[in-house]
Parts: structure tokens; C-alpha cells; sequence
């Protein structure tokens, strides 16, 4: 099967910093920038949670007002310091190139397309494209509003993109990658969250509608999320049935293990492809 790169991975907001520190991780932003390489297309969170570390590091307090307003302006001042940190740790070798997408690009034929053209060019230019959800303009209110009229219009599928597991997969669904690879705060997809022994090593299938069958199963068991405001185990594996249509293979694990033990198998992860 022909791809057209080689990994699309995916890093939340709370693998990036200390929690109970107030502060990044920068371990983990060394250990995953030192092997990003060309045919990676990286879609990282982090812009709101950073840049509103930073401000009360600044401050010494949270910002107040409108949600929206709020979420604007700890993005803003978060997504300098996201970049800073993968371009300190990605190898100087490679070129480090921002993607911001909203939910309408991903609605567009055009604007898709474009968004195709520039990644392909990243693998074959020696760059790393690191990609984001851009808050910074597309607040809840307007997006409300533009979701209801792409849906109104017709479109057969509106792709929404505010969790950044979902842009990874819409992303991989693009560009037909190899592995999509979703780093979590767990080693994978339990089918009891609070007994480590039940992780599930292999979702497999003949075909790719038998992988879907078992994942359509696997969510039966899937309930709660890590945090105000995400997805949860039970949405992830909905976002990841179209990758696994077209023929990728889809890895959950947890970000504290490097990338090429993961793909490797020398880490501790669920596996989703066809046989």
C-alpha cells in the first residue's frame, strides 16, 4: 500500500506540562522534538494551557473575563512558547513550520486541498510541520454558528476539529499516513479503567470493517474523560475509524514512552490495523 508520509502523532495539553509543578514539561518536549523528522506531520495542544502557565508566572494571576476572551489571549501568548520549544529540541537540520487550522479549512475542498499540498511539500523540503487547533481567532460563539451553517448546507460530514484528536485523524485521513499515533496520559485503551491488566494489546481485523466492528465493541467500555474539556477514550476511537478505513495503522499510548519504542512494539500500546 502507498502512503503518502510516514506518522501523524498527536500530544494533549496535560503530557506537556507539571501539573502539580505549574510549569512545562520539558523533558517531554526534548524526548519528542530529538526524533521528529521529515514525514512527520506533528499536531500538538498545549497553546492555552502554556500560555496561561506563563502568564500567571508573569502575573502571579489568572486572567478574568469572557471565556472566549480568555482562551484568545492564553493561546496567543501560549503558542510563542510552543513553537520556541519544539524548535529548541527538533534538530536544527530540519526546518520547524506552524500550521494553525480552524474546522472550516478541513470543510472546504480548496482550502483542504491546499492544506494537502503544503503538507507533502514539508516531508520533501526537510521540514516538520507542527500543527494546532487555532484558537486564538476561532472562538465557541462564531464557531457555533459557522458548524450550524456548514451543516445546513448539505455537507454529507461537517468536520468540527475543536479536539486536537480529531484534527489528527481528519489530518491523517488527508494524507494517508502510515501510523497515527495518539499519545495520552495511559498505556493504551482499558476495557476496565481502573485495572491496569484489562489494557488492549491488538484490535485487528481480516479487513477494515472487522477493526471497526471491534472498536464499535471497545467502546462499550469506554466512559468518562481525563479532563474538563476532552474527549475521552470513547470519542478518540470514533475519530479513528476513517484513518483505519484508508488503510492506517492507529497506535494509542502514553506519552511518557519515545516514539520509536512505541512503534516498535518495545512499549507498552494499543494497536489498531487490519491483518
Amino acid at each position: 500500500m502507498k502512503y503518502d508520509t510516514e506518522l501523524v502523532g498527536k500530544i494533549g495539553s496535560m503530557a506537556l506540562i507539571r501539573e502539580e509543578e505549574h510549569d512545562i514539561d520539558y523533558n517531554v518536549f526534548s524526548r519528542i522534538g530529538s526524533e521528529l523528522r521529515p514525514g512527520t506531520i506533528w499536531v500538538s495542544s498545549g497553546a492555552v494551557e502554556i500560555g496561561r502557565l506563563d502568564y500567571i508566572k508573569r502575573t502571579g494571576m489568572e486572567l478574568t473575563g469572557a471565556k472566549s476572551d480568555v482562551m484568545t489571549d492564553y493561546s496567543s501568548q501560549g503558542q510563542a512558547i510552543l513553537m520556541q520549544e519544539y524548535r529548541r529540541y527538533i534538530p536544527s537540520k530540519y526546518s520547524v513550520r506552524q500550521l494553525l487550522v480552524e474546522h472550516t479549512h478541513f470543510n472546504d475542498v480548496e482550502k483542504r486541498n491546499h492544506i494537502y499540498n503544503f503538507l507533502v511539500r514539508c516531508d520533501k523540503e526537510g521540514a516538520i510541520p507542527i500543527v494546532n487547533y487555532n484558537d486564538t481567532v476561532s472562538f465557541e460563539e462564531n464557531r457555533r454558528w459557522e458548524l450550524e451553517q456548514l451543516k445546513n448546507s448539505g455537507l454529507e460530514r461537517v468536520v468540527e476539529c475543536i479536539d486536537n484528536d480529531e484534527t489528527a485523524a481528519v489530518i491523517a485521513t488527508l494524507v494517508h499516513p502510515r501510523y497515527l499515533l495518539l499519545l495520552t496520559s495511559v498505556d493504551g485503551i482499558y476495557l476496565d479503567p481502573n485495572d491496569p491488566a484489562t489494557r488492549v494489546d491488538k484490535v485487528e481485523g481480516k479487513n477494515a470493517d472487522e477493526v471497526i466492528d471491534a472498536i464499535d465493541e471497545l467502546q462499550l467500555h469506554c466512559f468518562g474523560v481525563s479532563r474538563a474539556g476532552a474527549g475521552g477514550a470513547k470519542t478518540k476511537l470514533e475519530f479513528i475509524k476513517d484513518p483505519i478505513r484508508q488503510g492506517t495503522t492507529v497506535i494509542i499510548a502514553n506519552s511518557k514512552y519515545r516514539i520509536s519504542d512505541i512503534l516498535s512494539d518495545e512499549a507498552p500500546r494499543t494497536v489498531f490495523q487490519v491483518r
